[in-house]
């Protein structure tokens, strides 16, 4: 079934679920500066909107708009600016 995940006061929210490509989140994310935690292996696509993202190990931040998929290596941590509302879709491995 679905699980709910809520972060950051609300101000990150998501439904989980499985499928064949394994573990996938669908979320959005309000206006913020945010930092997570990978404990596996994550593609993350920005479905509408873009955020600004600091990936770890580098120094300059990046841009991904919609329909542009980053990599975040496991067990890492990674930052995020969004400046709009944006929405996203997570898949683990």
């Amino acid at each position: 079934m679905f699980n709910v995940n809520e972060y950051f006061d609300g101000k990150v929210k998501s439904l989980g679920f499985a499928n064949k490509d394994g573990a996938v989140t669908i979320g959005v994310m309000a206006t913020g500066e945010y930092e997570f935690g990978t404990s596996t292996i994550e593609y993350m696509t920005v479905t509408s909107g873009e955020m600004k993202v600091l990936l770890p190990g580098e120094s300059e931040w990046r841009v991904f708009g919609e329909f542009e998929t980053f990599i975040v290596a496991k067990d890492t941590k990674f930052k995020v600016i969004v400046t709009d509302q944006v929405s996203y879709k997570c898949v683990y491995n």
